[in-house]
């Protein structure tokens, strides 16, 4: 983009590179924010903390897909194009949520469903692998020098908002039906929502324009000598990008898709109650994404990080016990929201600050493929550990480990490059 692009020129490149992504993790979020209706009918068997156990592990089973979507679409769009994999992405969403939307439960397929449903959620593990690395890469190369962490916040309050939307739905549903047709069928209608955002999505990112950062080039060589590449020449980077992930990503679904289940298996509140608190504290999340993105236009991406990472190794401990101790609804969202808060020194600039560390040709990869890699070994097993840990009877074991993959986070931090001087996206 060039250096006279106008204000508002940069906010529709922003906003329509970013309306994919939204729907792209209404998609994603879906599953774990309906899970405690179809658990039973995918897995009968068991008390509701075993029935969720194995959806958290298909849960877990989509993420570590990620990292294969990462590496492919990474690729993909290095090469071709951030347009041309933004789109890709959304399409393979699409289609993973048509197939949860009508696939019948264990009643009717017996073990044939939720093997079906892991496979949905593969494809949507693909889908997503590849649309991180390709919208961070994008809507920072889009936005400008002076205010990138500010334009790129929004990839984290669409990031957000797919999870709120996914969240608004379950409840508009949980009041408008019986609970028991909620439990049914009525489970099944935001998957249908999601695949129809899909298509409009799709249509929408046809219409955006290619980041000017982008230039195609003829580059040979096979899919893995481009994941070579990135590992021998860029190590410091990738490894910079894998422990900012691990305890970026343990904190950051701790308080967002694992607290809804945390709020009613462990803390005694219903459904209900559990799906309104985790609405009003995302959305409280998602409006303070744009301001600790400028924050960090203003004092450096470093000193943000550590005070987000330093944070969530101290306050995980006493957060999780209050919540779990918490009888009023607003000691309970008090108590996330400053978790949260703490946690958007990092949010908020996830994707401008692992995308300043990269060169423009192999951008994407470098984004996609050890953030994916962290977040499926980290993110996407959160709901399991935690649940695990429950089953055993150490409930307070997880909040010991996500502390102290806050702490690895905090040091990878600690000895990083401030990149809003040092970034390697040149373009303003």
């Amino acid at each position: 983009m060039s250096a006279g692009q106008s204000g508002i020129s940069r906010i529709r490149a922003v906003i329509g590179g970013s309306a994919g992504n939204l729907v792209e993790w209404f998609d994603w979020y879906t599953y774990s924010a309906a899970a405690l209706y179809f658990a039973p009918i995918f897995f009968p068997q068991g008390d509701q903390t075993a029935q969720l156990l194995q959806t958290a592990a298909v849960f877990a089973v989509g993420f570590f897909a990620r990292p294969i979507g990462a590496w492919l679409m990474g690729l993909y769009a290095d090469r071709v194009g951030r347009k041309a994999a933004l789109t890709l992405s959304v399409s393979m969403m699409c289609g993973g949520s048509l197939v949860i939307a009508v696939c019948p439960g264990a009643a009717t397929l017996g073990v044939a469903a939720p093997v079906i449903l892991l496979l949905a959620r593969i494809f949507q593990g693909l889908s997503l692998g590849g649309e991180y690395g390709a919208s961070a890469t994008y809507m920072s190369e889009m936005a400008g020098r002076k205010y990138r962490g500010f334009w790129s916040s929004f990839h984290y309050v669409t990031l957000i908002g797919g999870q709120l939307t996914a969240l608004a739905v379950l409840i508009v549903l949980q009041h408008l039906l019986r609970k028991a047709d909620m439990a049914a069928w009525g489970w099944r209608i935001p998957f249908v929502i999601g695949a129809a955002l899909a298509i409009v999505a799709y249509w929408l990112r046809r219409g955006i324009q290619e980041s000017q950062a982008f230039v195609p080039t003829a580059k040979r060589g096979t899919a893995l000598e481009g994941v070579r590449r990135l590992f021998l020449e860029h190590p410091r980077e990738v490894l910079t990008v894998l422990g900012l992930t691990a305890g970026g990503s343990m904190v950051f679904y701790v308080y967002t898709t694992y607290m809804q289940k945390f709020l009613t298996n462990t803390a005694g509140f219903s459904k209900d109650q559990a799906t309104e608190i985790s609405a009003l504290s995302l959305i409280a999340f998602m409006v303070a994404q744009p301001l600790f993105g400028w924050l960090s236009d203003k004092v450096g991406r470093k000193p943000m990080l550590l005070a987000a990472f330093a944070g969530g190794t101290l306050i995980t401990w006493p957060v999780m016990t209050g919540v779990a101790a918490a009888r009023s609804s607003w000691i309970a969202f008090l108590l996330i929201f400053a978790a949260m808060m703490i946690q958007s020194g990092y949010t908020s600039i996830s994707a401008v600050v692992k995308a300043e560390l990269f060169p423009t040709a192999i951008r994407a990869l470098g984004v996609s493929v050890p953030y994916a890699l962290a977040n499926a070994a980290f993110g996407g097993t959160a709901e399991y550990v935690a649940l695990w840990f429950k089953s055993i009877g150490f409930e307070s074991g997880f909040y010991i480990y996500a502390s102290v993959l806050a702490g690895v986070s905090f040091l990878t931090a600690l000895t990083m490059q401030e990149t809003r001087v040092h970034s390697r996206i040149i373009e303003d």
